[in-house]
Protein backbone atom coordinates (compact mmCIF):
# COMPACT_ATOMS: atom_id res chain seq x y z
CA UNK A 1 0.00 0.00 0.00
CA UNK A 2 1.08 3.59 -0.71
CA UNK A 3 1.17 6.15 2.06
CA UNK A 4 -2.17 7.96 2.24
CA UNK A 5 -2.03 11.78 2.03
CA UNK A 6 -4.22 11.87 5.16
CA UNK A 7 -1.54 10.30 7.35
CA UNK A 8 -1.51 10.79 11.13
CA UNK A 9 -5.32 10.70 11.16
CA UNK A 10 -6.58 8.84 14.27
CA UNK A 11 -8.69 5.80 13.43
CA UNK A 12 -10.56 3.40 15.72
CA UNK A 13 -10.53 -0.30 14.67
CA UNK A 14 -13.14 -2.54 16.34
CA UNK A 15 -13.22 -6.33 15.86
CA UNK A 16 -13.60 -9.25 18.26
CA UNK A 17 -11.04 -11.35 16.35
CA UNK A 18 -7.43 -10.61 17.47
CA UNK A 19 -5.99 -11.80 14.16
CA UNK A 20 -8.06 -9.36 12.12
CA UNK A 21 -7.22 -6.52 14.52
CA UNK A 22 -3.53 -7.27 14.13
CA UNK A 23 -3.48 -7.59 10.33
CA UNK A 24 -5.69 -4.56 9.71
CA UNK A 25 -3.81 -2.57 12.34
CA UNK A 26 -0.55 -3.18 10.47
CA UNK A 27 -2.17 -2.22 7.14
CA UNK A 28 -3.63 0.99 8.56
CA UNK A 29 -0.35 1.90 10.26
CA UNK A 30 1.45 1.42 6.94
CA UNK A 31 -1.02 3.91 5.47
CA UNK A 32 0.07 6.42 8.10
CA UNK A 33 -2.92 6.25 10.46
CA UNK A 34 -2.72 6.40 14.26
CA UNK A 35 -4.54 3.16 15.05
CA UNK A 36 -6.50 2.53 18.26
CA UNK A 37 -8.08 -0.93 18.62
CA UNK A 38 -10.99 -2.35 20.63
CA UNK A 39 -12.30 -5.91 20.92
CA UNK A 40 -16.00 -5.10 21.42
CA UNK A 41 -18.54 -2.33 21.16
CA UNK A 42 -18.47 -1.27 24.81
CA UNK A 43 -14.70 -0.85 24.84
CA UNK A 44 -14.85 0.95 21.50
CA UNK A 45 -17.45 3.42 22.76
CA UNK A 46 -15.28 4.32 25.75
CA UNK A 47 -12.22 4.84 23.52
CA UNK A 48 -14.27 6.84 21.06
CA UNK A 49 -15.53 9.28 23.71
CA UNK A 50 -11.95 9.74 24.92
CA UNK A 51 -10.08 9.98 21.58
CA UNK A 52 -12.82 11.28 19.20
CA UNK A 53 -11.34 9.76 16.01
CA UNK A 54 -12.89 11.06 12.76
CA UNK A 55 -13.02 7.53 11.26
CA UNK A 56 -14.16 4.24 12.83
CA UNK A 57 -13.80 0.76 11.30
CA UNK A 58 -16.11 -1.71 13.03
CA UNK A 59 -17.09 -5.36 12.59
CA UNK A 60 -20.84 -5.64 12.15
CA UNK A 61 -21.16 -8.80 14.31
CA UNK A 62 -19.60 -8.84 17.79
CA UNK A 63 -20.54 -10.30 21.20
CA UNK A 64 -22.38 -7.88 23.47
CA UNK A 65 -22.77 -4.52 21.74
CA UNK A 66 -22.77 -5.28 18.01
CA UNK A 67 -21.58 -3.08 15.18
CA UNK A 68 -25.03 -1.65 14.36
CA UNK A 69 -25.61 -0.63 17.98
CA UNK A 70 -22.12 0.93 18.13
CA UNK A 71 -22.76 2.79 14.86
CA UNK A 72 -26.00 4.29 16.19
CA UNK A 73 -24.34 5.32 19.46
CA UNK A 74 -21.48 7.03 17.62
CA UNK A 75 -23.86 8.88 15.29
CA UNK A 76 -25.92 10.09 18.24
CA UNK A 77 -22.77 11.40 19.94
CA UNK A 78 -20.93 12.85 16.89
CA UNK A 79 -22.94 12.60 13.66
CA UNK A 80 -20.00 13.80 11.55
CA UNK A 81 -17.93 10.68 12.36
CA UNK A 82 -17.34 8.42 9.36
CA UNK A 83 -18.06 4.77 10.24
CA UNK A 84 -17.02 1.96 7.88
CA UNK A 85 -18.59 -1.45 8.62
CA UNK A 86 -16.73 -4.77 8.23
CA UNK A 87 -18.89 -7.75 7.33
CA UNK A 88 -18.72 -11.38 6.24
CA UNK A 89 -20.42 -12.64 3.09
CA UNK A 90 -23.31 -14.02 5.14
CA UNK A 91 -24.00 -10.68 6.85
CA UNK A 92 -25.00 -8.58 3.84
CA UNK A 93 -28.43 -7.79 5.30
CA UNK A 94 -26.74 -6.26 8.36
CA UNK A 95 -24.33 -4.34 6.12
CA UNK A 96 -27.19 -2.86 4.09
CA UNK A 97 -29.04 -2.06 7.31
CA UNK A 98 -25.96 -0.18 8.55
CA UNK A 99 -26.18 2.16 5.53
CA UNK A 100 -29.67 3.14 6.65
CA UNK A 101 -28.10 4.30 9.91
CA UNK A 102 -25.64 6.52 7.95
CA UNK A 103 -22.61 4.25 7.78
CA UNK A 104 -20.08 5.62 5.28
CA UNK A 105 -19.49 2.29 3.54
CA UNK A 106 -18.98 -1.42 4.22
CA UNK A 107 -16.23 -3.83 3.21
CA UNK A 108 -16.39 -7.64 3.20
CA UNK A 109 -14.02 -10.21 4.64
CA UNK A 110 -11.44 -11.21 3.56
CA UNK A 111 -10.52 -7.56 3.25
CA UNK A 112 -8.47 -6.55 0.22
CA UNK A 113 -6.11 -3.57 0.25
CA UNK A 114 -7.97 -1.97 -2.65
CA UNK A 115 -11.39 -2.22 -0.98
CA UNK A 116 -9.99 -0.76 2.23
CA UNK A 117 -8.33 2.16 0.44
CA UNK A 118 -11.49 2.95 -1.54
CA UNK A 119 -13.62 3.00 1.61
CA UNK A 120 -11.11 5.22 3.42
CA UNK A 121 -10.90 7.55 0.42
CA UNK A 122 -14.67 7.95 0.44
CA UNK A 123 -14.58 8.74 4.16
CA UNK A 124 -11.93 11.43 3.65
CA UNK A 125 -13.89 12.94 0.76
CA UNK A 126 -16.94 13.28 2.99
CA UNK A 127 -14.83 14.85 5.76
CA UNK A 128 -13.29 17.32 3.29
CA UNK A 129 -16.67 18.26 1.84
CA UNK A 130 -18.13 18.83 5.29
CA UNK A 131 -15.20 21.09 6.17
CA UNK A 132 -15.70 23.06 2.95
CA UNK A 133 -19.36 23.62 3.76
CA UNK A 134 -18.45 24.74 7.28
CA UNK A 135 -15.94 27.26 5.92
CA UNK A 136 -18.45 28.56 3.37
CA UNK A 137 -20.95 29.16 6.17
CA UNK A 138 -18.40 30.93 8.38
CA UNK A 139 -17.16 33.09 5.49
CA UNK A 140 -20.73 33.96 4.64
CA UNK A 141 -21.35 35.26 8.16
CA UNK A 142 -18.13 37.33 8.05
CA UNK A 143 -19.07 38.69 4.63
CA UNK A 144 -22.46 39.87 5.86
CA UNK A 145 -20.92 41.61 8.85
CA UNK A 146 -18.22 43.32 6.75
CA UNK A 147 -20.48 44.54 3.94
CA UNK A 148 -23.15 45.75 6.36
CA UNK A 149 -20.54 47.84 8.17
CA UNK A 150 -19.38 49.39 4.89
CA UNK A 151 -22.92 50.31 3.90
CA UNK A 152 -23.64 51.92 7.24
CA UNK A 153 -20.31 53.81 7.30
CA UNK A 154 -21.04 55.19 3.81
CA UNK A 155 -24.29 56.79 5.13
CA UNK A 156 -26.41 55.62 2.23
CA UNK A 157 -28.96 53.48 4.04
CA UNK A 158 -30.83 55.44 6.68
CA UNK A 159 -33.18 52.59 7.47
CA UNK A 160 -30.82 50.25 9.29
CA UNK A 161 -33.57 47.78 10.06
CA UNK A 162 -34.49 47.52 6.37
CA UNK A 163 -30.86 47.00 5.44
CA UNK A 164 -30.36 44.17 7.89
CA UNK A 165 -33.65 42.56 6.92
CA UNK A 166 -32.83 42.70 3.20
CA UNK A 167 -29.35 41.22 3.56
CA UNK A 168 -30.56 38.62 6.04
CA UNK A 169 -33.21 37.49 3.59
CA UNK A 170 -30.59 36.98 0.87
CA UNK A 171 -28.30 35.14 3.28
CA UNK A 172 -31.14 32.93 4.47
CA UNK A 173 -31.87 31.89 0.89
CA UNK A 174 -28.20 31.15 0.21
CA UNK A 175 -27.79 29.20 3.45
CA UNK A 176 -30.88 27.17 2.59
CA UNK A 177 -29.40 26.38 -0.82
CA UNK A 178 -26.12 25.26 0.74
CA UNK A 179 -27.98 23.03 3.16
CA UNK A 180 -29.98 21.48 0.33
CA UNK A 181 -26.86 20.91 -1.76
CA UNK A 182 -25.09 19.29 1.17
CA UNK A 183 -28.05 16.96 1.70
CA UNK A 184 -28.01 15.83 -1.93
CA UNK A 185 -24.24 15.30 -1.81
CA UNK A 186 -24.59 13.23 1.37
CA UNK A 187 -27.26 11.12 -0.34
CA UNK A 188 -24.93 10.68 -3.28
CA UNK A 189 -22.23 9.29 -1.01
CA UNK A 190 -24.78 7.19 0.85
CA UNK A 191 -26.15 5.62 -2.33
CA UNK A 192 -22.82 5.77 -4.21
CA UNK A 193 -24.69 7.63 -6.94
CA UNK A 194 -22.48 9.90 -9.12
CA UNK A 195 -25.59 11.67 -10.48
CA UNK A 196 -26.60 12.80 -6.99
CA UNK A 197 -23.01 13.83 -6.24
CA UNK A 198 -22.80 16.01 -9.35
CA UNK A 199 -26.25 17.50 -8.75
CA UNK A 200 -25.49 18.29 -5.11
CA UNK A 201 -22.10 19.80 -5.88
CA UNK A 202 -23.68 21.99 -8.58
CA UNK A 203 -26.13 23.26 -5.96
CA UNK A 204 -23.29 24.01 -3.54
CA UNK A 205 -21.24 25.77 -6.23
CA UNK A 206 -24.27 27.74 -7.39
CA UNK A 207 -24.88 29.08 -3.90
CA UNK A 208 -21.21 29.94 -3.45
CA UNK A 209 -21.55 31.97 -6.67
CA UNK A 210 -24.55 33.73 -5.14
CA UNK A 211 -22.35 34.71 -2.19
CA UNK A 212 -19.87 36.20 -4.64
CA UNK A 213 -22.65 38.06 -6.46
CA UNK A 214 -24.01 39.50 -3.23
CA UNK A 215 -20.51 40.59 -2.19
CA UNK A 216 -19.87 42.21 -5.57
CA UNK A 217 -23.24 44.00 -5.58
CA UNK A 218 -22.57 45.43 -2.12
CA UNK A 219 -19.06 46.49 -3.14
CA UNK A 220 -20.33 48.24 -6.27
CA UNK A 221 -22.97 50.04 -4.23
CA UNK A 222 -20.20 51.29 -1.94
CA UNK A 223 -18.21 52.47 -4.96
CA UNK A 224 -21.21 54.40 -6.28
CA UNK A 225 -21.15 56.64 -3.20
CA UNK A 226 -18.44 58.81 -4.72
CA UNK A 227 -18.18 59.87 -8.35
CA UNK A 228 -15.43 61.65 -10.30
CA UNK A 229 -16.70 63.86 -13.10
CA UNK A 230 -14.80 64.56 -16.29
CA UNK A 231 -15.65 65.53 -19.88
CA UNK A 232 -16.44 62.31 -21.72
CA UNK A 233 -18.13 61.06 -24.90
CA UNK A 234 -21.63 59.99 -23.70
CA UNK A 235 -21.88 57.42 -26.51
CA UNK A 236 -18.79 55.51 -25.39
CA UNK A 237 -20.35 53.72 -22.36
CA UNK A 238 -23.16 52.50 -24.65
CA UNK A 239 -20.69 51.11 -27.19
CA UNK A 240 -18.76 49.32 -24.43
CA UNK A 241 -21.87 47.79 -22.86
CA UNK A 242 -23.21 46.55 -26.21
CA UNK A 243 -19.85 45.01 -27.10
CA UNK A 244 -19.68 43.32 -23.71
CA UNK A 245 -23.24 41.93 -23.71
CA UNK A 246 -23.51 40.98 -27.41
CA UNK A 247 -22.29 37.36 -26.88
CA UNK A 248 -24.89 36.72 -24.19
CA UNK A 249 -27.65 38.29 -26.30
CA UNK A 250 -26.75 36.09 -29.29
CA UNK A 251 -26.62 33.01 -27.07
CA UNK A 252 -30.13 33.72 -25.77
CA UNK A 253 -31.58 34.65 -29.14
CA UNK A 254 -32.14 38.33 -28.32
CA UNK A 255 -31.41 41.10 -30.84
CA UNK A 256 -29.24 43.77 -29.17
CA UNK A 257 -29.67 47.06 -31.09
CA UNK A 258 -27.89 50.41 -30.75
CA UNK A 259 -28.93 53.88 -31.96
CA UNK A 260 -26.50 56.71 -31.18
CA UNK A 261 -26.78 60.45 -31.69
CA UNK A 262 -23.39 61.23 -33.21
CA UNK A 263 -23.85 64.98 -32.68
CA UNK A 264 -23.68 64.78 -28.89
CA UNK A 265 -21.06 66.91 -27.17
CA UNK A 266 -18.86 65.64 -24.30
CA UNK A 267 -20.74 65.40 -21.01
CA UNK A 268 -19.43 65.83 -17.48
CA UNK A 269 -19.83 62.36 -15.95
CA UNK A 270 -18.04 59.50 -14.23
CA UNK A 271 -17.50 57.06 -17.16
CA UNK A 272 -17.14 54.02 -14.92
CA UNK A 273 -20.29 54.81 -12.94
CA UNK A 274 -22.40 55.44 -16.08
CA UNK A 275 -21.02 52.23 -17.59
CA UNK A 276 -22.13 50.28 -14.51
CA UNK A 277 -25.58 51.86 -14.54
CA UNK A 278 -26.16 51.03 -18.23
CA UNK A 279 -24.71 47.55 -17.83
CA UNK A 280 -27.13 46.87 -14.99
CA UNK A 281 -30.12 48.01 -17.08
CA UNK A 282 -29.07 45.94 -20.11
CA UNK A 283 -28.47 42.85 -17.96
CA UNK A 284 -31.93 43.23 -16.45
CA UNK A 285 -33.43 43.74 -19.92
CA UNK A 286 -31.87 40.49 -21.16
CA UNK A 287 -33.16 38.71 -18.05
CA UNK A 288 -36.65 40.06 -18.80
CA UNK A 289 -36.44 38.77 -22.38
CA UNK A 290 -35.48 35.33 -21.09
CA UNK A 291 -38.68 35.34 -19.02
CA UNK A 292 -40.79 36.46 -21.99
CA UNK A 293 -42.39 34.20 -24.58
CA UNK A 294 -42.46 34.11 -28.35
CA UNK A 295 -39.97 35.35 -30.91
CA UNK A 296 -38.81 38.82 -31.88
CA UNK A 297 -37.17 39.55 -28.53
CA UNK A 298 -35.08 42.72 -28.63
CA UNK A 299 -33.09 45.01 -26.34
CA UNK A 300 -32.33 48.50 -27.68
CA UNK A 301 -29.99 51.24 -26.41
CA UNK A 302 -30.15 54.77 -27.72
CA UNK A 303 -28.79 58.24 -27.00
CA UNK A 304 -30.24 61.65 -27.81
CA UNK A 305 -30.23 65.24 -26.55
CA UNK A 306 -33.60 66.40 -25.22
CA UNK A 307 -34.27 70.06 -24.30
CA UNK A 308 -32.46 71.24 -21.13
CA UNK A 309 -30.42 68.02 -20.78
CA UNK A 310 -26.96 67.04 -21.99
CA UNK A 311 -27.88 63.46 -22.89
CA UNK A 312 -30.74 61.01 -22.64
CA UNK A 313 -30.15 57.24 -22.51
CA UNK A 314 -32.96 54.83 -23.28
CA UNK A 315 -32.82 51.08 -22.60
CA UNK A 316 -35.87 49.29 -24.07
CA UNK A 317 -36.79 45.61 -24.16
CA UNK A 318 -39.66 43.48 -25.45
CA UNK A 319 -39.52 41.11 -22.48
CA UNK A 320 -42.04 40.19 -19.81
CA UNK A 321 -42.69 43.74 -18.56
CA UNK A 322 -43.92 44.79 -15.10
CA UNK A 323 -47.25 45.50 -13.46
CA UNK A 324 -48.02 48.75 -11.62
CA UNK A 325 -47.20 47.35 -8.18
CA UNK A 326 -43.73 46.20 -9.32
CA UNK A 327 -43.01 49.57 -10.95
CA UNK A 328 -43.81 51.41 -7.71
CA UNK A 329 -41.39 49.25 -5.70
CA UNK A 330 -38.69 48.97 -8.36
CA UNK A 331 -36.12 51.33 -6.84
CA UNK A 332 -36.71 50.34 -3.22
CA UNK A 333 -33.75 48.92 -1.35
CA UNK A 334 -33.49 45.14 -1.63
CA UNK A 335 -36.66 44.77 -3.68
CA UNK A 336 -36.18 42.08 -6.35
CA UNK A 337 -38.36 40.22 -8.83
CA UNK A 338 -35.82 37.40 -9.19
CA UNK A 339 -36.37 35.56 -5.92
CA UNK A 340 -33.22 33.95 -4.53
CA UNK A 341 -31.35 34.81 -7.76
CA UNK A 342 -31.49 38.58 -7.11
CA UNK A 343 -30.05 40.87 -4.44
CA UNK A 344 -32.24 43.95 -4.92
CA UNK A 345 -29.13 46.17 -4.98
CA UNK A 346 -28.61 46.71 -8.73
CA UNK A 347 -31.29 49.32 -9.46
CA UNK A 348 -30.76 50.95 -6.08
CA UNK A 349 -27.13 51.45 -7.10
CA UNK A 350 -28.13 52.68 -10.57
CA UNK A 351 -30.47 55.31 -9.16
CA UNK A 352 -27.78 56.37 -6.69
CA UNK A 353 -25.29 56.91 -9.56
CA UNK A 354 -27.71 58.94 -11.66
CA UNK A 355 -28.83 61.13 -8.76
CA UNK A 356 -25.23 61.93 -7.85
CA UNK A 357 -24.80 63.15 -11.43
CA UNK A 358 -27.76 65.49 -10.89
CA UNK A 359 -29.79 63.41 -13.35
CA UNK A 360 -33.06 61.50 -13.36
CA UNK A 361 -34.11 57.91 -14.05
CA UNK A 362 -37.63 56.77 -14.86
CA UNK A 363 -39.34 53.65 -16.17
CA UNK A 364 -42.28 52.86 -18.41
CA UNK A 365 -43.54 49.30 -18.45
CA UNK A 366 -46.62 47.17 -18.91
CA UNK A 367 -47.03 43.51 -18.10
CA UNK A 368 -46.39 41.41 -21.19
CA UNK A 369 -45.20 44.26 -23.44
CA UNK A 370 -41.68 45.05 -22.21
CA UNK A 371 -40.02 47.96 -20.39
CA UNK A 372 -38.26 51.23 -21.14
CA UNK A 373 -35.77 52.91 -18.76
CA UNK A 374 -34.91 56.57 -19.39
CA UNK A 375 -31.79 58.25 -17.92
CA UNK A 376 -31.17 61.98 -18.31
CA UNK A 377 -27.95 63.75 -17.33
CA UNK A 378 -27.62 67.53 -16.99
CA UNK A 379 -25.57 69.91 -19.10
CA UNK A 380 -23.20 72.58 -17.89
CA UNK A 381 -20.27 72.56 -15.47
CA UNK A 382 -19.76 69.67 -13.08
CA UNK A 383 -21.33 70.04 -9.63
CA UNK A 384 -19.10 69.61 -6.55
CA UNK A 385 -18.24 65.97 -6.00
CA UNK A 386 -20.20 64.23 -3.29
CA UNK A 387 -18.14 63.34 -0.26
CA UNK A 388 -19.70 60.70 2.03
CA UNK A 389 -18.42 59.83 5.48
CA UNK A 390 -14.73 59.06 5.20
CA UNK A 391 -14.44 55.33 4.66
CA UNK A 392 -10.84 54.08 4.37
CA UNK A 393 -11.96 51.12 2.28
CA UNK A 394 -13.86 53.33 -0.18
CA UNK A 395 -10.98 55.86 -0.27
CA UNK A 396 -8.54 53.05 -0.97
CA UNK A 397 -10.66 51.81 -3.87
CA UNK A 398 -10.94 55.32 -5.33
CA UNK A 399 -7.20 56.03 -5.07
CA UNK A 400 -6.45 52.68 -6.63
CA UNK A 401 -8.77 53.46 -9.54
CA UNK A 402 -7.17 56.89 -10.12
CA UNK A 403 -3.79 55.31 -10.76
CA UNK A 404 -5.06 53.02 -13.53
CA UNK A 405 -5.67 53.72 -17.18
CA UNK A 406 -9.37 54.41 -17.67
CA UNK A 407 -9.87 51.62 -20.20
CA UNK A 408 -8.05 49.12 -17.99
CA UNK A 409 -10.21 50.21 -15.05
CA UNK A 410 -13.41 49.49 -16.90
CA UNK A 411 -12.26 46.16 -18.34
CA UNK A 412 -11.38 44.88 -14.88
CA UNK A 413 -14.59 46.20 -13.40
CA UNK A 414 -16.75 44.88 -16.23
CA UNK A 415 -15.30 41.40 -15.98
CA UNK A 416 -16.44 41.24 -12.37
CA UNK A 417 -19.87 42.73 -13.00
CA UNK A 418 -20.67 40.44 -15.92
CA UNK A 419 -20.55 37.41 -13.62
CA UNK A 420 -22.62 39.13 -10.98
CA UNK A 421 -25.88 39.33 -12.97
CA UNK A 422 -26.95 42.48 -11.09
CA UNK A 423 -30.53 42.10 -9.93
CA UNK A 424 -33.19 44.66 -10.78
CA UNK A 425 -35.11 44.85 -7.74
Amino acid sequence: MKLDPHHNTPILLVDDEPGIRKVMGIALTDLGYQVVTASDGREALGLFEHRLPPIVLSDVKMPGMGGIELLRAIKRSRPETEVIMITGHGDMDLAIRSLKFEATDFITKPISDDALEIALKRAHERIALREQLRQYTENLEKLVAEKTRKLLDAERLAAVGQTVAGISHSIKNIAGGLTGGAFVVEKGFELDDPKYLRQGWRMVRGNVEKIARLSLDLLNFTRSARIHLQPYDPNEPVREVVELMQPRAEEEGVALNIHLDTNLKPVYCDPDAIHLALLNLVTNALDACCEGSGGGLTVSLSTSRPPDWAVEYRVCDTGCGMDADTREKLFQAFFTTKGSQGTGIGLMMTRNVIEKHGGTISVRSKKGTGSEFIIRLPEGSPPPETDPLQDPIVDGLVKSREHRHSGERRSLQVSGITGSRLSPG
